[in-house]
């Protein structure tokens, strides 16, 4: 996979639910190609099949039609096995919810994903790109919910992840705490050349991205872009 070649494909992917008798499109014949190291946001209110892509680029959902390409690896025709070391080699996820380990600390709850990899970034070191070094001694519940959060992206980014999901990630925070993390975020893409794919339902954020995409009803409405996306700490809403 050289440079230039988009990171992932979606190829008329598409998945449906059967509800009883009653068959539910969450995703319908998306074509998207995500180019590495963008940061792409997918925008879109609830129920318009946001999580249901960003399942599908993940590997934690197979499409029932079309494609999701990994370079020239097709996740629909992987087996299980195949996908959980995809998950673990390829995917940081981060979400709204921050899923830390209660009983363990921060230092010790990123370590929890280093184990998983074979060339992981240090705890330590993983810590530090997000400012908690000084935290990394103190237990989930001594950590305010921005702090927390940044644990979580910590962890993500400690696998050394070639592309990061993060499913509304400041969902649950103050504007002020979600503007900190934002600002993480836009500095991996910008210093790390890390591809960043958010999902939001919020417009202004997605405005920190290069690019928008934005589903409406399980569909691909429309893409644009962003050559000047607005700078982190001067989102509002």
């Amino acid at each position: 996979m050289s440079e230039t070649d988009p990171i992932l494909r979606l190829e008329g992917a598409g998945r449906t639910f059967r509800m009883g008798e009653v068959e539910v499109t969450a995703l319908a014949e998306a074509d998207l190609a995500i180019r590495s190291g963008e940061f792409l946001a997918i925008l879109g209110p609830s129920g318009s099949g946001k999580s249901t892509l960003l399942n599908l680029v993940g590997g934690t959902d197979r499409p029932t039609t079309g494609h999701v390409w990994f370079g020239d690896t097709d996740l629909a025709a992987m087996r299980d096995h195949e996908l959980t070391l995809y998950r673990r080699r390829v995917v940081g996820f981060i979400f709204q919810f921050y899923n830390l380990v209660p009983t363990l600390t921060a230092e010790e709850n990123v370590q929890v994903a280093t184990e998983l990899v074979g060339d992981p970034l240090a705890p330590a070191a993983a810590l530090e790109l997000v400012g908690l070094s000084s935290r990394a001694s103190h237990f989930p519940a001594q950590l305010s919910g921005g702090e927390q959060q940044r644990v979580a992206i910590a962890r993500a980014i400690a696998k050394r992840p070639r592309i990061l999901l993060a499913d509304e990630p400041t969902g649950a925070l103050d504007l002020v705490t979600a503007r900190q993390v934002l600002s993480i975020l836009q500095g991996l893409n910008r210093r790390e050349g890390l591809t960043i794919l958010l999902i939001t339902h919020n417009p202004a954020l997605a405005d920190i991205a290069g690019r928008v995409v934005r589903l409406a009803s399980g569909r691909l409405a429309d893409t644009r872009e962003n050559p000047n996306p607005i700078d982190a700490s001067d989102v509002t809403w």
